[in-house]
């Protein structure tokens, strides 16, 4: 196999031709310049300097190797360069994980606020359910992310983020639309166009029939929530979905949310990540990037209070 410091000794040497500056530019001396080239040769079993005058210039050979050499060793100042971009943040990727309803409603800010402060980083943002984003980690396929804890995993850490609260939704003509609050045992009635297993928001409706010891009525169930407000604005049962997503179709009287009597459902919004795996250091800046937004602590209360908050600050 080939040595590469001695490779390394001859592109010097044939660089410059002359040992003197060779010696110089690898900061060893001259002497050990000439020895490492003497090795070289006997090793390869060819001659690849020759005197010219008072100076050397290569052999055919010499200049053959050297072709190659050059390549190697200006790719090494390319990866060099590389290792630097990523070590600084001025190349690299980030991957994240999260659900639906915060791909779309929360980290385009996110986002915005990472990309403000480091530009040449590029996202790759990856969705789905809680519980598929929680395996996307554990494969590798994604560095961190943002999700609702839908159960705990010796491997994850989970920090909080943010509290969403739960509502349920009605078609403004619905009977339950104009009371002042509805009961548990009433929502349960009703037909309910409910979020797929493995979502946060469907294990938070479930603990809360599980709660009042009732058994909902599922007309369907679908991880697509503009799916779900669809169906409810035409009148085909009712859901339950987290206020950020519902509160424009609410505003427009699209759709309307009646309070539980004696509840208020929240989930909670995590920041997770392998505890076994370093975080890459773009991983690392997207979590400074969300520190530096919780100037006033976290948990925030509400994807909706997190975004005003930095207007609030100022």
């Amino acid at each position: 196999m080939i040595n590469l410091n001695q490779l390394r000794v001859f592109y010097h040497v044939a660089k410059n031709l002359s040992f003197t500056q060779a010696a110089r530019e690898l900061f060893i001396t001259q002497p050990a310049v000439t020895a490492q080239i003497k090795l070289f040769e006997e090793w390869c079993d060819l001659k690849f300097f020759k005197k010219k005058g008072r100076g050397i210039c290569l052999t055919a050979e010499g200049e053959s190797l050297y072709a190659y050499a050059r390549k190697i060793f200006e790719y090494e100042k390319d990866i060099e360069n590389v290792i630097d971009d990523l070590r600084n943040l001025k190349k690299g990727v980030l991957r994240i994980g999260t659900t639906k309803t915060y791909a779309r409603f929360l980290m385009p800010f996110l986002m915005k606020h990472f990309h403000d402060k480091y530009p040449q980083i590029s996202i790759e943002l990856n969705e789905g359910s809680s519980l598929e984003m929680i395996n996307s980690l554990i494969e590798l396929k994604n560095d961190i992310g943002i999700i609702t804890q839908v159960m705990d995993h010796p491997d994850i850490e989970f920090t909080p983020f943010s509290e969403e609260e739960l509502i349920p939704i009605f078609n403004p003509r619905h009977p339950l639309a104009k009371a002042p609050s509805v009961s548990v045992e009433q929502l349960a009635a009703e037909p309910i166009i409910m979020r797929e297993r493995g979502s946060g928001t469907r294990k938070y409706v479930n603990a809360l029939f599980e709660r009042h010891h009732c058994t909902p009525n599922i007309l369907m169930e679908t991880s697509n929530s503009e799916f779900i407000k669809h169906l409810v604005e035409r009148g085909d049962g009712i859901s339950f979905l987290v206020e950020v997503s519902v509160i424009k179709d609410i505003q427009e009287k699209r759709l309307v949310t009646v309070p539980i009597a004696d509840e208020r459902v929240y989930l909670d919004a995590s920041i997770f990540y392998l505890k076994s795996q370093p975080l890459s250091l773009a991983a690392r800046a997207f979590l400074e990037t969300l520190d530096s937004l919780a100037l006033g602590g976290r948990p925030f209360k509400g994807i909706l209070s997190f975004l005003q908050y930095p207007s609030k600050k100022g």
